[in-house]
């Protein structure tokens, strides 16, 4: 075995420009020899190319892998808060409410009167619970209320349409009898739109209750005028009044 004394010797050569550059190290051993030393592995500029690359590709790696983790994660509390929310429709439509054969009959009776009879809400309540109609208890009666699907503004506008056409009524008779407690029992709200929707002839109805007085009851012009602008009597308006009378004999 050959030991060799390291004795740093540095060549140096001229850059030509004035500057001195560092060739190489050279060592002298014992037998006399000179021999290069070679630079370490980790100082040699293809090491660190490569440590970069190997660095990046582990990053990489990692960072997809989060993400793919992310999104499995995500996946999965997605189809768990769906799987539980199908759990809870299940359970809720499984549960049957147990309703009375008797506010299951008010109901029935609460559709038909609103369907068929275009009544207020309060009317069909009143119907359901009275000593002279369904005689119903008022808890049944309430239960039907609160579970009947009516359009009351289209009840209330149906009513107005009868009541101007077959009876041939005013527009405030009409209002009126819509809100009375003696009458439909619609609210004001609905009254208000049944006679903001309505179409009638406020005019022909005039004249149509003008030939009546004077047919069936022989009245005069002027007794007529006053029966159909009387407050307490068919209630038009003065115009709608004096064009009756005008054309009662036509």
């Amino acid at each position: 075995m050959t030991w060799v004394t390291i004795t740093t010797n540095k060549l140096y050569q001229n850059s030509g420009n004035g500057g001195i550059s560092n060739m190489a190290k050279k060592v002298t051993g014992e037998d006399g020899k000179t021999y290069k030393v070679k630079k370490p592995f980790y100082k040699r500029i293809w090491f660190w190319v490569l440590a970069v690359i190997v660095v990046a590709g582990i990053g990489s790696s990692l960072g997809g892998g989060g993400d793919k983790e992310s999104t499995s994660s995500a996946d999965t509390s997605e189809k768990t808060e769906q799987s539980s929310s199908k759990s809870k429709e299940k359970s809720s439509s499984s549960k049957k409410v147990d309703v009375p054969a008797e506010y299951k009959s008010a109901l029935a009776k609460a559709k038909s009167y609103a369907s068929m009879m275009n009544m207020s809400k309060q009317g069909v309540y009143d119907q359901l619970t009275s000593e002279a109609g369904e005689q119903f208890s008022a808890e049944a009666a309430q239960y039907a209320i609160d579970n009947v699907k009516a359009d009351w503004n289209k009840n209330a506008l149906e009513k107005a349409k009868s009541y101007a056409t077959t009876m041939d009524m005013s527009k405030q008779s009409v209002q009126e009898q819509l809100v009375s407690s003696s009458g439909e029992k619609f609210t004001q709200e609905e009254a208000n739109y049944a006679m903001g929707k309505v179409k009638a002839d406020w005019k022909k109805n005039a004249l149509a209750k003008a030939k009546s007085y004077q047919e069936d009851m022989s009245m005069s012009p002027d007794a007529i005028r006053d029966q159909l602008t009387s407050s307490s009597g068919e209630k038009f308006t003065s115009e709608e009044a004096e064009y009756a009378i005008q054309h009662l004999n036509d």
